[in-house]
């Protein structure tokens, strides 16, 4: 399978190269965003792409919209690709990478949501019984399931940096009261249902990231990706069992060989393995033919 490291289009603007996707300028009111096969990990952009992740990504964010958008509006045009990107030879880079998306401002903050105790989560929680600083029951064990799934958002960084959590009160500050508790109510609402559907096809989510922006009317809309194995955790939920870190489907794969390395995760990033890079491309694909394949009778 071939990979894509970074895209080069000569008949379209490059606004932006972040630490997976490229954003190019269609027009005033649309973007093309490229998924590519770069990974980034402990927010450090790794030297090797992962063959297919950026199809992986984009397939599955195409599918989450289509099924999630009754709960709010998002990025999507009905616009193909083939549409803006009519060199063949630029097409062909690009693959199955790209989106045609409205052009919308982005909120200055990562909306995470967490259902299970795990990752920093959990770290926070051994120190203060509180994850983000909302209190947690006591007694709870590493990957349990919580209560209820919390808002945790973050701020975001510029590339090369670190994101850092903030609590809800920070986040009524960079939003406002009113834009604030849209935001927590949509990532609750479409990380909720999304879960549900998932676990009936054998997979847990974790946790997981969403970003969101608004139009020119203040409209809030879910932008970037959605519940992907790049920002979300998956577990096979027959493989769960709390007291540990399960087994998953996501990156998380990649940051568990690295915390064997002698690796202080600065840049540059270190060279990975070939079968490291090759069994991170098929949990990709595992987890997309999971969500997205109909169930077997």
């Amino acid at each position: 399978m071939s990979a894509l490291y970074e895209t080069r289009l000569a008949h379209l603007e490059l606004l932006h190269r972040g630490k997976v996707r490229d954003l190019y300028r269609i027009d005033a009111e649309h973007l093309l965003i490229v998924a590519s096969d770069r990974l980034s990990a402990f927010d450090v952009v790794l030297p090797q792409p992962i063959p297919g992740k950026g199809e992986v990504l984009t397939r599955v964010s195409r599918f989450w919209f289509g099924r999630l958008g009754h709960l709010l509006p998002n990025q999507l045009t009905a616009i193909s690709v083939d549409e803006v990107v009519t060199d063949p030879a630029e097409r062909a880079q690009l693959g199955d990478r790209a989106l045609v998306v409205r052009r919308l401002k982005p909120l200055p903050v990562e909306a995470i949501v967490r259902g299970y105790l795990i990752g920093s989560g959990w770290q926070d929680y051994q120190r203060s019984g509180a994850v983000c600083g909302i209190p947690l029951p006591a007694g709870l064990r590493q990957a349990d399931r919580l209560p209820q799934a919390i808002f945790t958002p973050s701020t975001k960084a510029a590339l090369g940096a670190h994101d850092e959590n903030i609590d809800f009160d920070q986040t009524i500050a960079l939003l406002g009261a009113d834009l604030a508790h849209q935001v927590r109510d949509a990532a609750l609402a479409i990380y909720t249902e999304g879960a549900a559907y998932a676990l009936e096809r054998g997979l847990i989510i974790a946790d997981t990231k969403f970003e969101f922006g608004l139009d020119e009317a203040g409209r809030l809309h879910l932008i970037d990706e959605v519940l992907t194995p790049d920002s979300s955790r998956f577990w096979p939920a027959d493989q769960y069992q709390p007291g540990s870190s399960p087994p998953s489907f996501d990156k998380q794969f990649v940051r568990d060989y690295l915390e064997t390395l002698d690796w202080d995760k600065t840049p540059p990033g270190p060279e990975l393995p070939q079968d490291i890079i090759d069994k991170t491309a098929a949990k990709y694909r595992e987890a997309e033919a999971r969500l997205t394949q109909p169930l077997q009778s």
